[in-house]
């Protein structure tokens, strides 16, 4: 950097904003340093930043227009789709924390997959009213998952997936094959697999090909037992299919970490469903999320201080 600033901006947590302070501090003595939570304040330390530090969902384009000198954005988060809405300088570098997510990705789905199969919701109820009824528990030995969308995230759920018997399947635009999975098929042939799944998990990233991937024909094709599980973005899933698939018994329920429009509307039928799990966009967060994000963050820091862009990880955006 030939002068300028590093800022931090982390709104959600004062203890991760202070945790990658340190680290940056700690590997890069005398770099100018500034970290806050306060929207209005980062405005303000943005004068002379040249790289903004912070998740991609918190940049404001009146943050943007307050960075006159800004040359990096590092989001640290997996999903950029939000920068794409502001005007961003030609010359900006973006990367982003994609690869991080893994292990509390995977967790949440087989999370879903047990409390759907075994309605768990039904026994906490129960537990409630005081009420001793037991039904028998279906287990993920000898199912089929079939994983849309084939990458780092969806191979380490692939092979949890083994260890509790289930047989795996990928939906991929383009690989054929993938470590932990036992087939890996087009997406052409999604309604096909789809028939085959007893949970039809979403890991997909949100393109303009991949919106409402999963339709009202994909939903048709699925056995009245199976269950939907997306842990990608809102509307990879055509969500009033959904509902009427959920509503009328077309599918047996469904697992939802992520929901079109975010929180859902009170009004959405979703959050009385008892066919449905709700989890509040949770999927990629963790309680050492700071300590995941630091190796990608440290290493991009690193590059761009050497000058080599080239060596930066998880670009996103190159400038120019």
């Amino acid at each position: 950097m030939a002068s300028g600033s590093v800022l931090i901006y982390e709104p959600d947590s004062a203890a991760d904003a202070r945790t990658y302070a340190e680290a940056v501090a700690r590997d890069f003595p005398g770099l100018d340093v500034r970290v806050t939570s306060d929207h209005v304040e980062a405005c303000q330390l943005a004068t002379d930043a040249e790289v903004l530090i912070a998740k991609a969902q918190d940049v404001s384009a009146q943050l943007i227009a307050a960075a006159p000198k800004l040359d990096w954005i590092h989001a640290l988060v997996s999903g950029t789709d939000h920068l794409n809405t502001l005007r961003l300088p030609p010359s900006l570098t973006v990367t982003s924390a994609r690869g991080m997510h893994g292990p509390q990705m995977v967790e949440l789905a087989i999370l879903l997959m047990l409390a759907l199969s075994r309605d768990l919701p039904r026994m906490l109820v129960h537990q409630q009213q005081s009420k001793w009824q037991r039904w028998a528990q279906p287990l993920l030995l000898g199912k089929t998952a079939v994983i849309v969308g084939v990458g780092s995230i969806s191979g380490a759920l692939a092979t949890r997936c083994r260890a509790f018997g289930l047989r795996v399947v990928g939906v991929s635009s383009g690989r054929t094959e993938a470590a932990g999975f036992d087939e890996v098929q087009p997406r052409a042939r999604l309604a096909e697999l789809a028939a085959r799944a007893d949970f039809l998990i979403l890991l997909v990233p949100y393109t303009q090909e991949t919106h409402h991937l999963v339709d009202a024909t994909v939903l048709a094709a699925m056995k009245k037992s199976a269950f939907v599980i997306n842990i990608a973005r809102g509307s990879v899933i055509d969500e009033g299919a959904l509902i009427e698939a959920l509503r009328t018994g077309r599918i047996a329920g469904a697992g939802l970490d992520v929901f079109a429009s975010e929180p859902p509307a009170y009004d959405n039928p979703l959050w009385r469903m008892k066919n449905v799990i709700m989890t509040p966009h949770i999927g990629g967060m963790s309680d050492v999320y700071a300590l995941q994000a630091l190796p990608v963050l440290l290493h991009n820091l690193r590059a761009y201080l050497a000058g080599d862009r080239a060596a930066m990880q998880n670009v996103v955006k190159r400038a120019g």
